[in-house]
């Protein structure tokens, strides 16, 4: 049974401790922290977990065989080095931390512990869509991947939802998947800006299409629109030399009422995606005993750090940036 310690216990941390508690097999969770201590004490009730007033104690404590991180982004370097210290098995949701020099120091730290620790929150990759177009692009059936069309569509956002966090909190997941899905990684980056739709704000430029090109030449265009107002709508169609693959839709039923014909649309991430969300932490907890992780790593936070930074840039000057990695892919990672 491998014991788990969750740092950051607000609404997604404790969702991670009721799908650890009530859903996966083989973990417990025995720790819990927060900065604030009513949010730990109502997640230890979740669990019956002991609470910690501080995460490294929580870290270091001979009871906790594995760290698990869901505190806000600009926390998680600290946690992170802690936990490479003490050894501990790491699952850190995104991002892997806020800037790209931090992300590099983990990189480093968890280089030089010689031991694979840290799995990243990026929980598309363990979609059922996403891993049938995989493993479709993997048969070689359908040539090389040519061109990546892709859509990001959320009903509305809050006014404190700004044009830099279009990338950094909505088109990260698809800057992840994307690269895992063709095995490439990319070489730059340009944002187009549409007319402005009327539900947004003065510090939002809404929607926006984004382009990444990788080093073998796969161009992508993904249409990030945070006001669609319609609904949750992810979409994803690789076109190949000999085919085009387009992502499967969640399957609902159609309805036929009121002279129209209608089938649902999902309309938030944690409804779309709560199948990956559990099938990534499981996957995590399968491979402890192992020490190994099969999921998204430390170098791929770094990568989806250097390529939200490019294409934040390009969101301000409106040309094609390069995205350069301040060191080569370690051995280590390959």
């Amino acid at each position: 049974m491998l014991r788990v310690g969750v740092i950051g216990c607000g609404g997604m941390g404790r969702d991670h401790i009721r799908r650890l508690t009530e859903k996966i097999q083989g973990a417990e969770v025995v720790a819990v922290s927060d900065v604030f201590e009513e949010s730990a004490r109502k997640a230890a009730e979740i669990c019956g977990a002991k609470v910690y007033a501080d995460s490294k104690e929580l870290i270091n404590a001979e009871n906790v065989d594995a760290v698990f991180i869901v505190s806000p982004g600009f926390a998680h370097v600290d946690s992170l080095l802690q936990a490479i210290e003490a050894g501990k098995r790491i699952f850190c949701e995104k991002p892997l931390c806020t800037t790209a020099e931090d992300c590099l120091k983990v990189v480093k730290a968890e280089e030089a512990a010689g031991k694979h620790l840290i799995q990243l929150g990026f929980m598309r990759r363990y979609d059922k869509g996403y891993q049938q177009i995989k493993e479709a692009l993997a048969t070689g059936e359908y040539g090389e991947p040519l061109i990546l069309h892709c859509t990001h569509r959320n009903p509305e956002v809050g006014t404190n939802y700004n044009t830099p966090m279009a990338v950094h909190d909505t088109a990260i997941h698809e800057i992840d998947v994307l690269h895992w899905l063709v095995d490439d990684e990319y070489e730059s980056a340009q944002v187009v800006m549409p007319r402005v739709t009327k539900y947004s704000h003065s510090e939002l430029k809404d929607p926006q299409i984004m382009m990444l090109r990788t080093k073998k030449g796969v161009c992508i265009d993904v249409e990030v629109f945070v006001n669609c107002k319609f609904g949750y709508d992810i979409n994803c169609e690789v076109v190949c030399e000999d085919g085009a693959l387009k992502m499967a839709q969640p399957a609902y039923p159609s309805i036929r009422k009121n002279a129209a014909v209608s089938t649902a649309i999902d309309t938030d991430c944690f409804v779309r995606f709560k199948d990956a969300y559990d099938k990534e932490v499981q996957d995590w907890v399968d491979n402890a005993e192992a020490g190994v992780i099969t999921g998204p790593n430390a170098w791929d936070g770094y990568l989806a750090a250097i390529t939200a930074d490019a294409l934040v840039k390009a969101q301000e000057t409106g040309q094609i940036e390069k995205i350069v990695s301040a060191v080569e892919k370690p051995d280590f990672y390959k």
